[in-house]
């Protein structure tokens, strides 16, 4: 489809008309959001439009609007320099960047490739130069919020630790010593993990934090494999 030439459509007037090429980007910050609901009402957008065809979909679902570099983000981008889209269609401009230099740049680079950029919540259409000052106001806005609920969660954390709040996993009840003395007894990681009922990495550690002399040194490739790496806080 990318390779293909932009079909052509009959306009009211029995004309014709070149159809343009859509591409769809979404982004949700966190793994338990669901960006159909974005992806839903993008493509109720494109059917009430005739001459708009989609011609791919680039979802990041679980990075941040602060990360410049996205898998999906950089991967449109790749396809927006080979030409293989003639839009850009966003539901709003957080969703590309929550950066305003950021999101300036990137559809500053789509523009300058003569790709049109959409948002549909703001219905912003940057082929305009009203459309390009929205921008940057809803932009800043979009980076103020950000900075604003960034310093509130900050208060708050300050706040609880104040009041003697556990911030973060609370410790777990083991005995610490006791892990020791069973892995240099010379049961196994494995062993060891299981009968305290910790990760074999949070074995690992306790050992270094108690600088006792492991009789099988854990390799790193332990320590990242294991999933459960913080199940354990560091001795205060």
């Amino acid at each position: 489809m990318y390779g293909a030439r932009r079909p052509i459509t009959k306009d009211r007037k029995g004309g014709t008309k070149q159809m343009k090429r859509v591409a769809l980007y979404c982004r949700v910050s966190t793994m338990d959001q669901d960006p159909l609901t974005q992806l839903g009402e993008l493509h109720q957008f494109v059917a009430a439009h005739k001459d708009f065809q989609v011609v791919g979909e680039y979802t990041d679902h679980g990075f941040s609007g602060a990360k410049a570099r996205r898998p999906e983000l950089d991967r449109m981008m790749d396809d927006a320099r080979r030409h293989k889209f003639d839009v850009c269609l966003v539901w709003s401009c957080d969703r590309l960047a929550r950066s305003t230099k950021h999101l300036l740049q990137t559809i500053d680079e789509l523009n300058g490739m003569g790709i049109q950029f959409l948002s549909q919540r703001e219905a912003i259409d940057t082929e305009g130069p009203l459309g390009r000052a929205i921008i940057v106001i809803v932009s800043a806005m979009a980076e103020l919020e950000r900075c604003i609920l960034i310093e509130r969660v900050r208060a708050g954390m300050r706040r609880a630790r104040l009041e003697g709040r556990q911030i973060g996993r609370a410790r777990l009840d083991i005995d610490r010593q006791q892990i020791v003395q069973d892995r240099r007894s010379g049961m196994s990681l494995t062993q060891v993990a299981k009968r305290h009922n910790i990760s074999r990495a949070s074995v690992c550690r306790l050992m270094k934090e108690a600088g006792a002399d492991d009789p099988r040194p854990c390799s790193q490739e332990t320590v990242l494999r294991d999933a459960s790496f913080s199940d354990v806080q560091p001795i205060q």
